[in-house]
């Protein structure tokens, strides 16, 4: 059985498989794309909107424990996505949900 866990910005449950983690390190949010980097993480969907709620929302600050941190990071990979051609988002998801 997939490990669940929930989005920070939907708040929906969701396998890990489909979730992006993000940590902190040097005091900036940053992305874990193989979801092993130490310390504590929060989870949230690949997609614009989720990323953008979290972000408004203030959520990967309390999830993660810290203050005033580096939003940088996320912000451009928001922007990255919401760039993307649609086919290129849906292509990276759906193979992501093959693999659980």
């Amino acid at each position: 059985m997939s490990q669940v866990r929930t989005c920070i910005g939907c708040r929906s449950r969701a396998s890990r498989t489909a979730l992006l983690r993000v940590v902190v390190a040097d005091n900036r949010l940053s992305l874990d794309a193989t979801a092993s980097a130490p310390g504590r993480g929060a989870w949230v969907h690949p997609t614009v909107s989720c990323i953008a709620t979290a972000l408004e929302r203030r959520a990967f600050r309390r999830a993660l424990r810290v203050g005033d941190v580096d939003e940088s990071e996320v912000r451009a990979y928001a922007d990255k996505l919401s760039e993307a051609p649609v086919s290129d988002v849906t292509a990276k998801v759906d193979r992501t949900m093959d693999q659980s």
